[in-house]
């Protein structure tokens, strides 16, 4: 593993400290202490090679970048130390990607969205700017929500004419190989494409209609949402290309019940998943981008080397 962890970029000192700023994060909640970590990330376009930049304040960091796919789209993995937010911890990352850059960010594990005291919210808030001609790949590991979280994940996304992205979400709620149910809690959502698209929602573990019903999540903890978007409307037969290309995955996944895609928006596709673990929801998304990458971009599924652990 450490080879592999090397081989990605990985700073194992980084990774061998995670526990234990875990336990202080934790430590520091008891006492009533709150943790921030800001990150302002950004991209350009230099001499054919999309550059990534970044500045920090707190424990989070961007490590090196690399290039699986040569030097246009540059690859970046987002590292959180503790590894998870307690109430009042707050997560906040800004992305800049300049005209013509291409950038993929993603995460070497989950966000851990820990139990709340005293009605305090942990929050984890990201806002990204994508210019003319510039693409942006968001692809974080998924969101677990533990047992008693009181938690905000948000995600906001602005979009030149001519700029495109790929963004996914995946929420886990509970912990249910460790028999941890999510019984209590609350879990936010944001998602939006300004000016074009917005989904909010909210998430109360006692709100049986919503956990357990047919018009709800059916008894499934994973919610997992794949957006392709852009700055300007989506040509239509370029549109219908990318939805029968998933929906004919779907047709053959696990999750062909629990899944769908559609077009919300002119500028907007969608495709939403439920399943009781995270692991269906996530191969189903993977294969969905390796194919909207083929089909809108023309480019193959070049996974980040993290996915191959």
């Amino acid at each position: 593993m450490e080879a592999v962890l090397a081989a990605a970029g990985v700073n194992l000192a980084m990774v061998s400290a995670m526990s234990n700023f875990t336990s202080q994060q934790q430590q520091g909640a008891s006492a009533g202490s709150n943790w921030r970590a800001d990150l302002a990330l950004s991209y350009a376009l230099e001499l054919g090679r999309s550059v990534a930049r970044y500045q920090h304040s707190g424990p989070l960091r961007i490590l090196k970048s690399l290039y699986p796919e040569g030097d246009a789209v540059c690859h970046n993995v987002l590292v959180h130390p503790p590894g998870g937010l307690v109430g009042g911890d707050t997560l906040a990352v800004s992305v800049q990607v300049g005209e013509g850059a291409h950038g993929l960010v993603t995460t070497p594990g989950a966000t851990r969205f820990y139990r709340s005291e005293a009605g305090a919210v942990a929050t984890q808030s990201v806002r990204a700017t994508v210019a003319a001609g510039a693409r942006l790949e968001w692809l974080p590991v998924e969101a677990l929500a533990y047992p008693g979280c009181d938690a905000r994940n948000e995600a906001r996304f602005a979009l030149a004419p001519g700029a495109e992205m790929m963004a996914w979400d995946i929420t886990a709620l509970g912990l249910p190989a460790a028999g941890q149910t999510f019984e209590r809690g609350r879990f936010a959502q944001h998602l939006e494409i300004e000016g074009v698209w917005l989904e909010q929602g909210l998430i109360a573990a006692d709100d049986a209609l919503l956990m357990n019903g047919l018009l709800g999540l059916a008894g499934r903890r994973c919610l997992a949402t794949l957006v392709f978007a852009a700055g300007s409307a989506i040509a239509r037969p370029r549109q219908e290309r990318a939805l029968d290309a998933v929906r004919a995955l779907i047709e053959t996944h696990a999750l062909r019940e629990f899944a769908g895609v559609t077009a919300a928006h002119n500028q907007v596709l969608v495709l939403r998943a439920l399943s009781d673990l995270t692991e269906p929801s996530l191969d189903l998304l993977r294969q969905a981008w390796g194919l909207w990458r083929r089909e809108l971009w023309g480019m193959s599924a070049e996974p980040p080397r993290l996915w191959a652990m």
